[in-house]
Formats: structure tokens, C-alpha cells, sequence
């Protein structure tokens, strides 16, 4: 039996474009199931969110500008619901808490457990309109998934969630990462990023899942 396609898949979880692109991730994983294995990873867009936006978006109406283009980023999807106060009243100051905390739901209970509760984060503040850059938000939401707390803090009190986060951050940057959300399929052999369409991400695997192994390159 062939090994399934590895795609490392990084993304900021305060990206409207990685919230769009949840849909096509389900329907990959529905479609291809074992033959595709998505390896989630995060990368620092909105890491300082709260002097990102203002000063890259100063002369198109700071937060306000912001919060339009969001809202009209994901108008043509209709099931990626935007909440109307995201970035006017909510204005989250970074994305690293929730990527950290992750990291650290990842270590204490499984890399599963992290990708559904990324996924719960990703809806309280895209459906829902809370501010998940508060760690109380965070605890709040992973209490109320029944997940121990205190195994989540000692990952984060040794610092190990912390490490595995700067490890994907500074993967990111080593691979000159362009933006969230990115692809890279089989080790680098395709890099996609941004609002890539399903049919293509799916034409990419599908090639991928075609080549027979140890294939020459045509390179």
C-alpha cells in the first residue's frame, strides 16, 4: 500500500483566508481520507495584530479598513461566516496565545485533539465574535470541550509548547514562507498559498498520489 500524500499546512489562526480554506480541508480529508495525511503547523501573520493592522492599514482606515476587507474577503463564501464586530469591537492583540496553547493541546492529548480545538478557536472568533487572544477565552473553550487544564499548563509552564511553537515559526521562515494559508505536498515537491481552490489543491494531491515511488523527476 503507497504511503499517503503529506501536506504541511501552515497557517495564522486569525487568517480569514485559512478560515475559508477550513472548508476545503474537510472536504480533502472526506475525499482522500487515508490516502492524504495534513500536518497542521502555525506561522506568525498576526502575531503583533495589535500594531500590525493599524500601521499597515493606516491610510486605508486602520482597524475599520481592516474589518471591511475581512467581510468582503469572505462574502462569496457563505459558509465561512464572518461576525460584524470582528476587528471593530474585537481586536484581538495577537494570535500567538492561541497557537501556543494548541501546541500545548498537542503535546498533553495528540495532534487530533489540537486540530479540533484549532477549529473551535477558529469559530468562537470568526462565528462567534470572541476575542481568542485572551487566554481566559482560551481555557473557557477547552473546559467546556471536557479537556484537562493542568495537563495543558505543565506544556506550557516547561516550555515545551513554547519550543514547539518557535519550531514552526521558524520553519516558516527558513522556507520563506509568502503567507497564510500555505501547502507544501510531499516534501516540498508543491508549495500553494493563499486562497487556493479546491479543485486545484485536489489536482495537486491527486498527481502526487499518481507517481509511482522512486519515479524520476522530469527535472
Amino acid at each position: 500500500m503507497n504511503n499517503p500524500v503529506v501536506i504541511d499546512y501552515y497557517s495564522d489562526i486569525l487568517c480569514v483566508w485559512a478560515w475559508i480554506a477550513q472548508r476545503r480541508i474537510d472536504e480533502l480529508n472526506a475525499k482522500l481520507s487515508s490516502k492524504v495525511e495534513i500536518r497542521y503547523h502555525y506561522m506568525d501573520v498576526f502575531g503583533d495584530a495589535c500594531n500590525k493592522i493599524p500601521n499597515q492599514w493606516q491610510e486605508k482606515g486602520g482597524f475599520l479598513g481592516f474589518a471591511q476587507h475581512v467581510q468582503n474577503a469572505a462574502s462569496p463564501y457563505p459558509d465561512a461566516h464572518i461576525h460584524p464586530q470582528i476587528w471593530h469591537s474585537v481586536q484581538p492583540r495577537s494570535s500567538a496565545n492561541p497557537h501556543l496553547v494548541l501546541k500545548a493541546v498537542e503535546l498533553a492529548f495528540g495532534a487530533k485533539t489540537s486540530i479540533n480545538l484549532a477549529l473551535i478557536f477558529r469559530q468562537a472568533f470568526f462565528v462567534e465574535g470572541k476575542d481568542i487572544s485572551q487566554l481566559a477565552v482560551l481555557f473557557s473553550l477547552i473546559k467546556q470541550a471536557d479537556h484537562d487544564i493542568e495537563a495543558i499548563n505543565k506544556a506550557i509552564d516547561d516550555g515545551s509548547a513554547m519550543a514547539a511553537l518557535m519550531a514552526d515559526y521558524q520553519q516558516a521562515k527558513i522556507q520563506a514562507l509568502k503567507g497564510s494559508p500555505t501547502y507544501i505536498i510531499d516534501n516540498g515537491r508543491q508549495v500553494l498559498y493563499g486562497n487556493v481552490g479546491y479543485r486545484v489543491l485536489l489536482a495537486n494531491i491527486e498527481e502526487q498520489l499518481k507517481n509511482p515511488v522512486g519515479e524520476a523527476s522530469w527535472c
